[in-house]
């Protein structure tokens, strides 16, 4: 049998296989260390620098392993391509016939009894609804899988989704009418059939939050994980190992139970009565909190009497609700699973109401719509280091961004990983000849009133230089706005700025137009893929630091800091850092990119820690003048060929 060096070689069938393959010495190292770890049943943290082919590299082992493995990624778009085309590539280039499967969460499968449930209700708000569950009602007589996905015609968040789809909530279980048809019992009879099931974090943490309950195990059998993006792995955690409860939550329960009133109990008119006191309850909480984007800890919001007031209105109301549910939920499955509900969500209620436990920060945050009442852990190191060493299984990290000048110390303590084995694989790409990294002198503050404005103005010349081609990351929307206002008008590039549109159709167009600046924050700082000229300079306005009025965060340093540590050197510049690599890591995505990275904030020359974001970003050439970022983009048509054929390895 072939090495997984030989397989990702020269001689190897990647390169028969695979168009565009080119080997990379990182890739195969990383292939057998994870070969290794599978072998010996081990953990092993691997940071795999942009262009390494990463996927590739776990997914040769993984399926050479001949053992049952889960491959965790960090969301379902990743999930998607690993699944759809990835490990296609692989088995063909293998010549195995390994058995995969594909799983998500449940709300993301077509429900038949909520489809058929809704078929006859007046719960649709508008003919757009109308129209999208007619043409959902046609789907559902061809799709074999159920995944919405299928479905692009959609959009992701429009309402007529919960009304076809289930939650752990609202599902029957084995109750259900339709149980031997479901989307998502199908779904999971195939993963535990599998050989290699690709999920998501949220699902990986969501079954295991449904093991520590009692429940029985969505894959089992496993013997080992995978996860890709772990960088994303401490945020979700802390999120499943909490308590929360949405304001979403509550209207759905009110709905469903309006919806069961009207086809099991079509005599009791005052439980529709009290579901919709229910819902308007809610509603005027969501007004009393304000504005959107709020995450404040509950201790601040629960001083305001009429915030107390309006609470105590929605305990009520769904205190009412409950007493009629118990009356009538004998009469029907939909009415005994709203009651069931019910109290689930009541006690969520009180303890996300009560005094915050040991160790935990209790929170609200704020939408456009709704709101969270959160109780998150400020420490989950402990409960992860349980499940990971409980038990003789393989475990593998690996991203693009897990160490912070080299080492891996963070990412480790945060996850409780004290026995790892641990791996930094730098990027192939040749930084030195192909990137220039800017630091603009002159700037002010960045926590100055001008501050924007001058950061502007400084990029201008930049942005020119570039022809465009370029994207603006914030780490505000506030930023995000004051920045596409600035630039409209005064340069003759296209300016698109997220929110404008769907993330996919806003790329799509940035690589379209080929001269564009698209201003975004968040989201676009990781996960997108922009290969060519059309993204050739990446401007980052400020250090990526977390807000410090953050409630999570702020419970946290002050943790940190009775525990005798120093919160910014522990936690808050570590973070920072990884993000700043994220957003650093879109500029370079092929061989044959050539761009320019432009780091704005002046702390990074000024402040001591400035050292050590530059030392983690790779070995650019670095220019504080502008007329060296002119020259460097005045060359570039020679340096660059018109086209670029290559299809990196994954």
């Amino acid at each position: 049998m072939m090495l997984c060096r030989d397989i990702l070689g020269d001689n190897g069938p990647f390169m028969r296989h695979v168009p565009g393959f080119i080997p990379r010495t990182q890739q195969q190292e990383m292939a057998v260390a994870v070969a290794d770890c599978l072998e010996d049943n081990a953990v092993l943290i691997a940071e795999a620098g942009t262009g390494t082919g990463k996927t590739y590299a776990y997914l040769v082992p993984a399926l050479m392993s001949g053992k049952k493995l889960i491959i965790s990624t960090g969301t379902r778009n990743l999930q998607d391509q690993l699944f759809l085309r990835d490990l296609p590539m692989v088995r063909q280039a293998l010549a195995v016939s390994t058995r995969t499967a594909l799983l998500k969460g449940r709300s993301n499968y077509l429900c038949l009894h909520r489809l058929q449930h809704h078929e006859h209700q007046a719960s649709l708000g508008s003919r757009q609804q109308v129209r999208e569950f007619q043409l959902i009602r046609r789907w559902a007589q061809t799709t074999h899988s159920g995944d919405i996905a299928e479905l692009t015609g959609i959009a992701e968040h429009s309402p007529v989704w919960p009304l076809v789809t289930s939650t752990s909530d609202n599902c029957l279980g084995k109750d259900c009418p339709v149980l031997g048809d479901c989307h998502v019992m199908q779904a999971r009879r195939l993963a535990q059939e599998a050989e290699v099931v690709v999920i998501n974090h949220h699902l990986y943490f969501a079954d295991m939050a449904l093991r520590d309950d009692g429940f029985a195990e969505l894959l089992p059998g496993a013997h080992g994980v995978i996860f890709d993006e772990a960088h994303l792995l401490p945020e979700v955690a802390a999120d499943f190992f909490g308590i929360s409860l949405g304001s979403g939550q509550l209207l759905e329960l009110a709905g469903d139970a309006i919806t069961a009133q009207l086809s099991e109990a079509p005599d009791t008119p005052q439980l529709s009565q009290y579901a919709n006191r229910l819902q308007t309850t809610v509603s005027d909480l969501r007004l009393n909190l304000g504005e959107t984007g709020q995450r404040a800890p509950y201790s601040d919001v629960s001083r305001s009497t009429a915030f107390c007031a309006k609470l105590s209105a929605l305990k009520d109301a769904l205190q009412e609700l409950g007493a009629a549910l118990e009356q009538v939920a004998e009469r029907g499955k939909a009415l005994e699973q709203c009651r069931n509900r019910w109290q689930v969500l009541r006690e969520r209620l009180e303890t996300l109401t009560a005094p915050s436990p040991d160790n935990h920060v209790h929170w609200l945050e704020t939408h456009k719509r709704n709101f969270v009442l959160r109780l998150t852990p400020l420490d989950i190191g402990d409960i992860f280091h349980e499940h990971i060493y409980a038990g003789t299984h393989s475990w593998v990290f690996t991203s693009a961004t897990l160490a912070v000048k080299g080492g891996f110390e963070h990412f480790t303590r945060t996850l409780g990983l004290d026995k790892a084995r641990t791996h930094c694989w730098n990027s192939p790409f040749d930084y030195h000849t192909q990137t220039l990294l800017y630091l603009p002198a002159g700037l002010p503050d960045p926590s100055s009133v001008g501050y924007n404005r001058a950061l502007i103005e400084a990029m201008l010349p930049v942005l020119q230089a570039s022809r465009g081609r370029a994207f603006i990351l914030t780490t505000s929307h506030r930023a995000l706005q004051e920045y596409a206002a600035l630039l409209q008008g005064v340069l003759d590039f296209p300016v698109l700025v997220q929110g404008d549109m769907p993330r996919a159709q806003l790329l799509a167009r940035f690589a379209a137009l080929g001269n564009a600046i698209l201003v975004g924050t968040s989201s676009f700082w990781e996960g997108v893929d922009v290969r060519g000229e059309a993204l050739s300079c990446v401007i980052i306005d400020r250090l990526p630091f977390a807000s410090p009025g953050d409630p999570v965060l702020s419970a946290r340093i002050e943790r940190i800091r009775r525990q005798g540590g120093n919160p910014f050197r522990d936690y808050q510049l570590p973070q920072a850092v990884i993000e700043l690599k994220q957003g650093a890591g879109r500029l370079i995505r092929d061989v044959h990119d050539r761009g320019v990275l432009v780091l704005c904030d002046p702390r990074l020359q000024g402040r001591s820690y400035g050292s050590i974001f530059l030392k983690s970003l790779p070995p650019m050439p670095l220019t504080r003048r502008l007329p060296e970022v002119q020259a460097f983009f005045a060359a570039e048509q020679k340096a660059m060929p018109a086209t670029s054929l290559e299809n990196p390895a994954r």
